[in-house]
C-alpha cells in the first residue's frame, strides 16, 4: 500500500469515527438534557414542560453543531 493510499484510507476511517462520535454526543446531550428537564419538572411542579424543552433544546443544539462541522470540512476538501 503506497503513501498516499494509507492516508487516504486513514481518513476515511477517521470521518467515520468522527461521526459515530458525534452520534454518540448527541444521545448523551438528549438524555442528560431530558433528565434536567425531569428534574426541574418535578421540582416546580409542570410536567411535561422542560421535560421535552430541554430535550428539543439539546437536539437542535447538537445537530446544528454536526452541521456546522461537517460544512466546515467540506469545505476543506
Amino acid at each position: 500500500m503506497k503513501a498516499e493510499e494509507k492516508r487516504q484510507f486513514h481518513a476515511e476511517y477517521g470521518q467515520i469515527l468522527m461521526m459515530s462520535a458525534w452520534g454518540m454526543a448527541i444521545v448523551i446531550a438528549s438524555f442528560l438534557f431530558l433528565y434536567l428537564g425531569y428534574l426541574l419538572d418535578k421540582w416546580l411542579n409542570t410536567p411535561p414542560t422542560f421535560m421535552f424543552g430541554l430535550f428539543f433544546l439539546a437536539l437542535v443544539t447538537s445537530i446544528g453543531k454536526l452541521y456546522q462541522e461537517a460544512w466546515r470540512r467540506k469545505k476543506e476538501v
